[in-house]
């Protein structure tokens, strides 16, 4: 692969973003640009337009978006600006240069009823203003733009942000006896190291589509919580609750899906290699990063 393509990356402090940098970097790349909230107005199309007119981009990997869920709930105009607007902007100046574009999506798209395997092409139905936003810039950048890849994940943990995993940690560091803690919701955890190694994969093809991506296996919010103790030798108790007991004592939340299973055959299809399980990256995320 020409290690001279010139790579944007959004969303480059956050979790996905930064493992992608960091990536690109190890495999040799020498003109990736990591942009974040303060570099560049993904909001202002002319902003977005000057950014790509300087540096004429090969490939964009557009990580950057409103992911505060519940906030989410206030300000529809202000999420659909962020992940819409900009993704079709983005969209639009890669169309210009005949760039790579990747757009980071969700199983929120999803209504996440049912305990099926949600395939790429089955009918959407987001319940929150997150997941409706992310739909449609599904759509509007495959309206665009035919060289794309859109990669659906979940329940992402990364070293470079805020996440579940270093939640519960902080949790028990700081001498929690007790958590309550959702056992309805089922989904697969993902590194956002493995994603972004994927994607990076990915990025040397022209298996454009939409793709699954998550470490491999499924498990609750409660039965997550209970692993990462045990890896880190706590006794913290973890006491199961339902979504609708949770959401009568948390007020303000936006609707999660149940079911956030999502299928990998067409990661398979397109011969691409699985994520390792999501047990397996707990403990690399644990013992590997947070030790440093």
């Amino acid at each position: 692969m020409n290690k001279d393509l010139s790579i944007i990356v959004t969303g480059s402090k956050g979790q996905l973003g930064y493992d992608c940098v960091r990536i690109l970097k190890q495999r040799g790349y020498n003109h990736v640009f990591g942009i974040d909230i303060n570099d560049v107005d993904l909001t202002d199309e002319s902003a977005v337009n000057k950014f790509f007119d300087s540096h004429k981009p090969d490939v964009v990997m557009h990580n950057a978006a409103w992911t505060a869920v519940d906030k989410a709930e206030q300000f529809p105009e202000e999420v659909r600006k962020a992940n819409v607007l900009a993704s079709s902007y983005i969209a639009n100046a890669c169309k210009k240069y005949h760039a790579k574009m990747f757009l980071i999506s969700t199983d929120y798209v999803f209504n996440g009823q049912g305990t099926k395997f949600y395939e790429v092409d089955d009918p959407k139905g987001g319940l929150s203003v997150y997941g409706k936003s992310k739909s449609d810039a599904e759509d509007l950048v495959k309206s665009i733009l035919k060289e794309h890849f859109i990669i659906r994940t979940s329940w992402a943990f990364g070293v470079n942000g805020n996440n579940f995993v270093k939640s519960m940690i902080n949790h028990a560091e700081n001498g929690a006896k007790e958590l309550l803690i959702v056992d309805d919701q089922i989904g697969s955890p993902t590194y956002t190291y493995d994603l972004a190694t994927l994607m990076c994969d990915m990025m040397e093809t022209e298996k454009y589509g939409t793709y699954h991506a998550t470490n491999e296996g499924v498990t609750s919010w409660a039965e997550f919580a209970s692993f990462i103790f045990k890896e880190i030798n706590s006794d913290l108790v973890v006491k199961k609750v339902s979504t609708s007991e949770y959401m009568k004592l948390v007020k303000n939340q936006a609707v999660r899906p149940l079911n956030s299973r999502l299928s990998k055959e067409s990661l398979v299809k397109a011969g691409f290699n699985k994520l390792p399980t999501w047990q397996d990256a707990v403990k690399r995320y644990i013992h590997e990063e947070l030790k440093k």
